[in-house]
């Protein structure tokens, strides 16, 4: 993570779904929304994971490969939501080479942390945003710091 802020770059996950939101004047909800933002947790970073809705509406269209993840629980929906991953070629994309699936990663040199969820245990559903938007700040500050590794959100969340 150092080495990609030092050259400029970040890595960004994207969830993308086709459903019905809400527009308040000052944000958006609905499921529509909620579940974009839960399959994004599930995207690698630099990925794209979209819904089976989405995957309906664009497997003939496009010319990419989609992996098919199965079906996740979605917190907040009452039907579990079927998930694929966009699979982009990295040599097409610019992006650099991961190496190969067998070769074990390097060991950091550092301490590595990872943040556990906080569970909501008020009962009032709104709360949900809340405790999440918690973790993920503990996460954010605790990258910012250069002497520790920490784990990605999607990978503690899971």
């Amino acid at each position: 993570m150092q080495d990609g802020l030092a050259a400029g770059l970040l890595d960004f996950r994207m969830g993308v779904n086709l459903g019905d939101i809400v527009d308040d004047g000052e944000d958006i909800h609905g499921e529509g929304v909620n579940i974009a933002a839960r399959i994004e947790g599930l995207a690698d970073p630099g990925g794209i994971c979209i819904s089976g809705d989405a995957y309906n509406q664009v497997r003939n269209r496009l010319t990419h490969r989609f992996e098919d993840l199965g079906e996740h629980e979605v917190k907040n929906v009452s039907a579990p939501v079927r998930v694929y991953r966009v699979a982009v070629d990295a040599a097409a994309s610019g992006a650099p080479s991961q190496g190969s699936p067998d070769q074990p990663l390097a060991l950091p040199d550092k301490p590595s942390i990872a943040v556990l969820p906080f569970e909501n245990m008020s009962g009032d559903p709104e709360q949900e945003y809340f405790s999440d938007g918690i973790t993920e700040d503990i996460i954010t500050g605790l990258s910012r710091l250069r002497w520790f590794l920490v784990i990605a959100r999607n990978s503690t969340f899971v």
